[in-house]
Formats: structure tokens, sequence, C-alpha cells
């Protein structure tokens, strides 16, 4: 007779094999898959083989005991075993079957979040499945929260202030230390032609702060005579600006500003290699300024132009006036507007107007009569 122990052990043991007992049991074709350490898959619905993943238990030694024996690949060595189990599990007391079953439903219960499958979200990052818990902007859960600390939003609050701080430090310590590094402003030299122009976001990833722009006169770049500058402008195309005399060039297909910078003055380099070729000089192709749209400048008419016998005129005239008025003042003549309207708010508020009032007993509203 086998021991309690012994049958749950033997219980635990067929249950690993759940899935090619239940294929054995309803007449299932099923492929063994040796060596493998991926899941099986689920059933194909439209007809395909696959394996239906069903949630184990390790309940009822008997039912499984007896599943067990259906199965034509097991060998004779675990044929005989399980028939002695089998036989041993039906003499064994109401009671002791009763306590087996309930130790295998206490670890099908305590076992199934260990064997629940993880499945990961699409839409992780990397598809690593749950956030990842070291992020300040990951909450945790309300259980576990004991009032012990403050939220994420207060971490990530503190976080930026202590960014600030940071940068504060720099400007009051650091930032004069550069005054040490200060050079004297040079003009650029006769040789220097080329003007580059960057753009940054202090620190910051943006996809703009690769874009390199160079700016150059076709005047002032040595060795080009005119007809070599103008083949050059003709070259430049809608890059040069006929207002301003200059060309204007950016790049941005490359990763780093140094790669663009290096393919602008390699481009420029071409340009003027092209215009210094006494081949074609392009003297049949005119210099197309459609692109450039000039702006009109609106210019102040020097008919307009105060002269100095206008501003003569304009005093003697400033000063006949205040002589008039100086002479009205004595004599008395002279209105003064803020007086006026002083005396005219006073005599308003003095004299007040009586409104009729009518006084009687009111209408009465004729009563219609029935004809």
């Amino acid at each position: 007779m086998a021991s309690p122990a012994n049958l749950l052990r033997l219980s635990l043991r067929t249950s690993r094999r759940l899935p090619i007992l239940r294929a054995a049991a309803t007449q299932q074709p099923l492929l063994r898959r040796q060596f493998s350490s991926t899941p099986p898959r689920p059933a194909a619905k439209d007809g395909g083989q696959g394996v239906e993943s069903e949630p184990e238990t390790f309940a009822d030694p008997g039912q499984y005991l007896k599943t067990f024996l259906r199965d034509d690949t097991i060998t004779e060595a675990e044929r005989e075993e399980a028939t002695r189990m089998l036989e041993g599990w039906e003499h064994l007391p109401k009671t002791q079957q009763r306590e087996i079953e309930t130790v295998g439903n206490d670890i099908t219960t305590d076992t199934a979040p260990l064997r629940k499958q993880i499945v990961v979200k699409r839409d992780s990052f990397w598809h690593g499945g749950e956030t990842d818990p070291d992020l300040i902007t990951n909450e945790i859960g309300e259980d576990d929260f004991e009032e012990d600390d403050m939220m994420a939003l207060g971490h990530a609050k503190l976080e930026e202030h202590r960014e600030f701080r940071e940068y504060a430090r720099l400007a009051v310590w650091e930032m004069p230390l550069l005054s040490k590094l200060a050079k004297p402003f040079q003009p650029p030299a006769q040789e220097e032609v080329l003007r580059f122009r960057y753009t940054t976001y202090m620190g910051e990833f943006h996809p703009a702060d690769r874009k390199v722009v160079v700016e150059f006169c076709p005047a002032d770049c040595a060795g080009l005579g005119e007809v070599q500058q103008l083949k050059l402008k003709k070259l430049a195309g809608a890059r040069y600006n006929p207002e301003k005399d200059m060309i204007k060039i950016s790049c941005e297909r490359f990763e780093h500003q140094a790669q663009n910078k290096r393919y602008l003055g390699d481009l420029v380099d071409k340009m003027i290699t092209t215009a210094k070729d006494p081949t074609d000089t392009f003297e049949d192709v005119p210099l197309d300024t459609r692109h450039h749209k000039f702006k009109t400048q609106i210019k102040f008419p020097k008919d307009w132009y105060l002269t100095e016998e206008r501003k003569l005129e304009l005093a003697a005239q400033r000063k006949q006036a205040l002589l008039l008025d100086e002479q009205k003042r004595t004599e008395g003549t002279l209105i003064d507007g803020v007086q006026t309207i002083q005396e005219a708010l006073l005599n308003a508020k003095a004299v007040e107007e009586l409104v009729p009032v009518m006084r009687g007993r009111p209408l009465k509203a004729p009563v219609r009569g029935r004809r």
C-alpha cells in the first residue's frame, strides 16, 4: 500500500505531464518537443497542429493515474509503477484521500502566480515589461505607500530645484573664472572670408543643433576677377542675395556640426575652383535674381527737412504769440479754459431744475362688456 507522501509525489510528477496525458485521453495527435525551453503554442483556430495550454492542477491523484495509464507512449516500468500506485490509492480511506486532495489544491493556489506566463507589453520601452522602478516618475502602489515619504511629483520638483541650484553655483563661482581666458577681439583677416554660424540648445538634444550656415562675399575671395565673381554668383543660384551681395549656404545632412562644416568648406572650394575655370565663363547665361524680393525702402522727402530759415521763422511766430497772450492777460481779456470749466460746474450744482410731477387718481382701464 502506498503512503500518502508517495502519492502526493506522484501527483506532482504526473501533473507536469498534463498536456501529454490530456492529449492522449482525447485521442488528439501530439508532437513531442525534446530539449525545448519555449512554452507550447496554443491550439490553432484554423485547424493547424498546436498544443492547447491548460492551467496545471495538483489535486485528485487517482484521476491523474487513470489518465496516465491511457497513454500508449509510456514504458512498461512506468505502467507497472502507476498501476501499483493506483491500487494503493483505491485502498486508502476516504479521509486520507480528501486530505491529499486538499494539499494538492493548496499547492495549486500557492504556485499559480509562479506559473503565470509573463506577457511583454508592446508599447513598453524596449519591450521590457513594466516601467523602470528606478525612475522618479514611477508611482508606487497605494497599498505600499505608508505615508512616510513624498510622492513622485514632489521628488521630481526637488530634482528640478537641485538642477537650478547647480547652475546658480556655476554662475556665481565658476563663470567669473572664465574672464582669465578672455582674448581681445581681432577683426577677421583678409584671408578669412568665410563666416560660419552654429545653433546650440545649451546641452539639450534638438534636430536643428547640427545645422551649420556659411556666408561669404564673392568680392572678398582673393584671386577672382569681375568675370569670375559673376560666374560664382551664377553658380550659387538662389543662394545669392543681390541686395547684400552675399552668398549663403546651409547644411544639416550629417549628424555632427564638424561634418557639416567640413562639407560646406569643401563645397565653397569647389565653387571657387569652378569659377576660376577659363574654359566656360557663363557669359551667355544671365544672372537670375527672381528668387529675391527687393524691399522698397521709403525715404523721407528732402523738401520736408527743416532748414535754418524755417527754424528762425517758427521761433519768431512763437515769440509773437507769447507777447499777444501777455498783452491780453494784462488787459484781462485772456480766457482761461480751466477756470471757465470750473465755474460752469459750480453753477450747474447751484441751479436745480424742478421736474414737474403729476399728482391725482390714476386712470382706470375701460371695462369691456359682453355683446
